[in-house]
């Protein structure tokens, strides 16, 4: 069994408009923009990060834009519900905010014993939120969310599949617990680690396969401490029969990749270098951050890329 894994690290999907997806994530939700860069294969796209203030592994939640993504159908073998944590109390304003500005299907519904607010992004993604102690965690919320409503991060993430037995396996493998069943749902916790340490798995047994567009999530992240770590962790996953990618350097994290048997892409990222790596944190997700391979283009990059200020 892996021990190396903490928890979350960060959630990447597709959406259809990085203006929109933009506005959704800072100023509906109150994310703080931690990282205005682009796709390291496509880089006449962008690739955003949003988070809490400092951009901790565990809070971030991104996105590739692309507006030639139709968009994605659901079923087994994806991430069918990112979910966040808020402060404990929240819940009511967050179910008037969302309402008000105009969020899609803003919503209650229970959960293992507990309330949540599950609302749709721009694109039909699912989100939910769920009320939790704050464990250090210090929200960003902008000028709109006082600090005891704000968004902590991420709490949970829900694989939908077909068949509970190798996605069970493979999360206890990577150090995760079996916990409370609540009908179709189990939920795995990694404890000890850092305070994004859910997955949920929800079985679906006569849904079709998920194929990917505008509203997926694209990959699933999970966080190790450093370099070393993720050595180890690319090991273990080798030999227990994962084809593991190489270590890929992603400027902000280092990651290994792996598809796994149920069809959900899962990463492995490093806490290390972070988000300051390239500009200070004052100033974070303010400028566009090119990648090193890219920058001799960053001036044709620049004008492919919408304008997300205004």
């Amino acid at each position: 069994m892996i021990s190396d894994i903490l928890g979350l690290h960060h959630v990447t999907s597709l959406a259809s408009d990085a203006v929109k997806i933009d506005r959704f994530s800072t100023r509906d939700l109150g994310l703080r923009r931690i990282k205005k860069t682009v796709n390291f294969d496509a880089p006449s796209l962008y690739h955003l990060y949003y988070g809490d203030g400092r951009g901790t592994p565990g809070s971030v939640l991104t996105y590739f834009p692309n507006t030639k993504l139709a968009r994605g159908v659901s079923g087994h073998g994806e991430v069918g519900e990112t979910i966040f944590a808020v402060p404990q109390g929240s819940v009511a304003f967050w179910q008037d905010r969302l309402t008000r500005r105009g969020v899609a299907d803003v919503a209650r519904d229970h959960c293992f014993g507990e309330e949540r607010l599950v609302f749709g992004g721009p694109d039909g993604e699912r989100f939910a939120l769920v009320e939790r102690a704050a464990e250090g965690r210090r929200p960003w919320g902008g000028e709109e969310i006082a600090e005891i409503n704000g968004i902590l991060g991420l709490d949970d993430a829900r694989l939908r599949v077909s068949d509970i037995g190798p996605a069970a396996e493979l999360l206890e493998f990577m150090g995760y617990q079996r916990g409370a069943d609540d009908g179709a749902l189990t939920r795995f916790v990694r404890a000890g680690g850092n305070p994004a340490s859910c997955v949920t798995v929800q079985v679906l047994r006569d849904a079709p396969q998920a194929k990917q567009g505008a509203g997926s999530v694209h990959h699933l992240a999970f966080a190790v401490e450093n370099l070393s770590a993720l050595e180890r962790v690319r090991r273990a996953l080798q030999g227990s029969g994962q084809e593991v990618s190489g270590v890929k350097d992603r400027d902000y994290f280092q990651s290994i990749y792996f598809r796994t048997s149920f069809g959900i892409l899962f990463e492995i990222a490093t806490n290390e270098p972070g988000f300051t790596r390239d500009e200070p944190l004052e100033h974070l997700g303010e400028a566009l951050q090119v990648p090193e391979q890219h920058r001799a283009k960053r001036a044709d990059i620049e004008k492919t890329l919408p304008s997300l200020e205004g």
